[in-house]
């Protein structure tokens, strides 16, 4: 006699239901005198934070605000 498990079921690839939600990842948060880094301008301090939507930052020669998401920059 045969056992009764189910069979399995084949995984469609282009399937909908086989996609899982994947959450973006949260926006980097600056404070006040963070020092950082950008792929373009290079070193600098945040001088000043606009509510989560950009940032100030010194880099030397230049002031230049930059607007999230921040994919350019990293805190050092």
């Amino acid at each position: 006699m045969k056992s009764s498990h189910a069979a399995t079921r084949r995984i469609l690839p282009g399937s909908p239901f086989n996609r899982t939600i994947v959450p973006p990842p949260p926006i980097e948060q600056y404070a006040l005198n963070d020092r950082v880094s950008h792929d373009k301008y290079g070193l600098g301090v945040v001088i000043g934070v606009e509510d989560d939507l950009a940032v100030l930052v010194d880099f030397g020669p230049e002031q230049r605000r930059i607007t999230t998401p921040f994919a350019k920059m990293t805190r050092l």
